[in-house]
């Protein structure tokens, strides 16, 4: 199964993301991964994105897709896999089409997080990340066992910086003029199903995982 995840920031989707990676075994690829990964590899795309990125500028789209291709070519990728983070905009789901064209995995399926815009921020500035493993947690919707150590690794929990009520505008900004298009973009191939979000994460889960079954 090939999955995008699309929604807001704040929407969930890493904490779901980890469920359906825990179910299915299949890789969860967000573009901070593959950025980093590539990277650490020394491929050529990824030296190309680290320029940009020491500079701190963003990274060209033609490098983005250079470095989504070579990921999705690995062999975890083959029987299936779930994007978070890309695509982004129409432009970049256009180039994601052709990959997926070329490597004979089309994406089956789109799962879109529906989230009231006041809701977010106190999902936001709760949420906390594991430094070492990436695991997503909540402090009310879903702590750690133990305050500010991951379940998973025992690494330590972290707030990103632009999880606050000034970075979470920008965000959203950004988000309703590039990506919430690709709602449509997808919709009209009937491949995108809406799952509302603000429910429990064991219920948001309970409907993602009827539909993926089907697949």
């Amino acid at each position: 199964m090939h999955i995008i995840f699309l929604g807001p920031p704040g929407s969930g989707k890493g904490t779901q993301s980890d469920l359906i990676v825990e179910k299915y075994n299949i890789p969860h690829i967000s573009t901070g991964d593959m950025f980093r990964a590539a990277v650490s590899e020394g491929t050529s795309a990824g030296k190309e994105a680290q320029k940009y990125m020491k500079a701190g500028h963003l990274v060209p789209d033609a490098v983005t897709i250079a470095i989504v291709k070579e990921r999705l070519s690995k062999d975890d990728c083959k029987k299936g896999c779930l994007l978070d983070g890309f695509p982004r905009t129409i432009a970049q789901a256009k180039a994601l089409d052709e990959i997926c064209q070329e490597l004979g995995h089309p994406i089956q399926l789109v799962i879109n997080l529906v989230v009231d815009e006041k809701a977010l921020l106190p999902r936001i500035e709760g949420r906390r990340l594991c430094k070492v493993c990436g695991a997503t947690y909540h402090l009310t919707n879903n702590p750690p066992k133990v305050a500010g150590v991951c379940d998973k690794c025992g690494g330590e929990l972290y707030q990103r910086n632009d999880d606050n009520a000034k970075s979470v505008h920008t965000r959203m900004q950004a988000y309703y003029s590039q990506t919430s298009p690709l709602i449509d973009y997808y919709s009209c191939r009937g491949i995108c199903k809406n799952i509302d979000a603000l429910r429990s994460i064991e219920e948001v889960f309970k409907d993602i995982d009827k539909i993926l079954r089907k697949l």
